[in-house]
C-alpha cells in the first residue's frame, strides 16, 4: 500500500499543474463576451453575443479603422497637423490634455486614441477628417452597414454613456477582425509604452490600458473600455504560431477581473484549437496565359489564407486541393477575381478563397497580335 501511495504522488506530481480549459467557467463574471479565430471568423466560445449593449471606448475601433483607410487611400497622412479645436480640447473622461489650438500630428493622437484611450484625441481625429465630430458619426454608422454590423448604433465617436449608443459582442468581434487587417493597427497597439509631445516641456508618458500586451504571451492588442453604464470592457487579440484569436469581454465590474477573463478566454481557445495553414494569402497559385494579351502571362495568388481551424483532439483532415477559374476574358485589373480555390475533404467543400490577379492584362490590337504571332513563328 505504501508504494502505491508513493506512485500515486508521484503520477500527480508530473502532471500538469495548469487546469484545463474545458474545466473553466468561462466568463462567469462578464455581461457578454465572445471568442473568434482570426482567419476564418469561427467562433468558439460565446455568451449572450447578440445582446446590444454599451460598450464604452471599444467604439473607437471603428475610429481607428476609417482612419487606417483614409491614411491608405492617400485622403490623409500620419505626419498631417492637426488643430484641436474647443471642443475636442474640452472633452471629458480619459484626455492627454490638449489645448485650444494646439498642434499635433496624426499620428500622435492615433496612439493617444489607442493606446491611452483619449477622448480628446479622438474627436480631434474626427473632427480633421468630417469638419465635425456629428459627420463622423455618419460615416462610422455608414461603415457599420457595410461590414453588416447590424446591432451597432453609434451616436458619438468616443464611447461615452448616451442613449441609443449601442453594439453588440459579436458585431465587436467582427469589427477588430476588420481592423486587423491593416497593419499599422497592431505597430502602436502592442506598444505598452510610449510617449508623445517629446521635444517640449508638456512630454506625456502613454501607457498602455491593455496589460495584456505586456503580460500575455503573444498579446498585441487591442482596445479598453470603462464607462458607468458598460462598465469594463476590452477587445484582446493574441497569436502563437499561426493561430489568431480575438476576444471581446464586456460588462465587468472591474479592470482586474476583465483582464482575467480575457485571459482565460485567449488561453482556452489556445489549449484546445490548431489552425492548419494550407496556403498563405499572396501566395502564387499558378500562372495563366490569354490569347491576344499584352503580357505573357499573368500570376494568380490566393485573396486570403486558406486554413483548417480544428480542436487539437481531432484527427488529422486528408484533404486535396480544386482550383476553378472564371471565364476570363481581358481587360484584366490587379485583385480582379479569376476564380476559387476549394479544400476538398471525402467531395466536401470545407474551405475556400477567391483567386486574384496579382497584375494587369490588356488587350493588344489586332495588328500587334500578328505581329507577336509573326515574332514568335520565326
Amino acid at each position: 500500500m505504501k508504494r502505491i501511495v508513493n506512485i500515486l504522488i508521484i503520477v500527480l506530481l508530473l502532471l500538469p499543474l495548469r487546469v484545463k480549459a474545458e474545466e473553466i467557467e468561462l466568463l462567469k463574471n462578464a455581461r457578454n463576451g465572445i471568442l473568434i479565430e482570426e482567419s476564418t471568423g469561427e467562433i468558439l466560445f460565446e455568451k449572450s453575443k447578440d445582446e446590444k449593449v454599451a460598450v464604452a471606448s471599444l467604439t473607437k475601433m471603428m475610429v481607428q479603422l476609417i482612419v487606417l483607410e483614409k491614411i491608405e487611400n492617400g485622403d490623409i497622412g500620419w505626419n498631417d497637423v492637426v488643430t484641436a479645436s474647443k471642443n475636442a480640447s474640452g472633452m471629458g473622461g480619459t484626455q492627454i490634455w490638449l489645448s485650444t489650438g494646439e498642434k499635433m500630428s496624426v499620428k500622435d493622437l492615433f496612439k493617444a486614441m489607442s493606446i491611452v484611450s483619449a477622448n480628446d484625441a479622438t474627436v480631434a481625429l474626427a473632427e480633421y477628417i468630417s469638419g465635425t465630430e456629428e459627420e463622423f458619426v455618419k460615416l462610422m454608422n455608414k461603415k457599420a452597414k457595410e461590414l453588416g454590423l447590424s446591432n451597432t448604433l453609434y451616436k458619438n465617436v468616443t464611447g461615452l454613456d448616451e442613449d441609443g449608443h449601442l453594439s453588440t459582442a459579436y458585431d465587436l468581434a467582427m469589427l477588430a477582425r476588420e481592423l486587423l487587417k491593416h497593419e499599422d493597427i497592431l505597430k502602436i497597439s502592442s506598444l505598452y509604452e510610449d510617449y508623445i509631445r517629446k521635444d517640449t516641456p508638456n512630454k506625456y508618458w502613454l501607457v498602455n490600458t491593455n496589460k495584456l500586451v505586456r503580460f500575455y504571451n503573444g498579446a498585441d492588442g487591442l482596445k479598453t473600455g470603462f464607462t458607468d453604464n458598460a462598465k469594463y470592457t476590452m477587445a484582446a487579440t493574441a497569436k502563437r504560431d499561426n493561430l489568431r484569436l480575438i476576444a471581446i469581454v464586456l460588462g465587468e465590474e472591474s479592470g482586474k477581473v476583465r483582464n482575467s477573463e480575457a485571459t482565460e478566454l485567449l488561453d482556452y481557445g489556445f489549449d484546445n484549437y490548431k489552425l492548419d495553414m494550407i496556403k498563405k494569402k499572396n501566395d502564387i497559385v499558378e500562372y495563366i496565359t490569354l490569347d491576344k494579351s499584352d503580357v505573357d502571362r499573368i500570376p494568380i495568388v490566393l485573396q486570403d489564407d486558406l486554413s483548417v481551424l480544428s480542436k487539437k483532439s481531432s484527427p488529422s483532415i486528408n484533404y486535396d486541393l480544386e482550383i476553378k477559374l472564371d471565364d476570363i476574358k481581358l481587360p484584366i485589373n490587379k485583385n480582379d477575381k479569376v476564380g476559387m480555390m476549394n479544400l476538398v475533404s471525402n467531395g466536401k467543400v470545407i474551405k475556400s478563397s477567391n483567386l486574384i490577379a496579382r497584375d494587369e492584362a490588356k488587350k493588344v490590337s489586332f495588328f500587334k497580335y500578328l505581329f507577336n504571332n509573326f515574332i514568335n513563328i520565326f
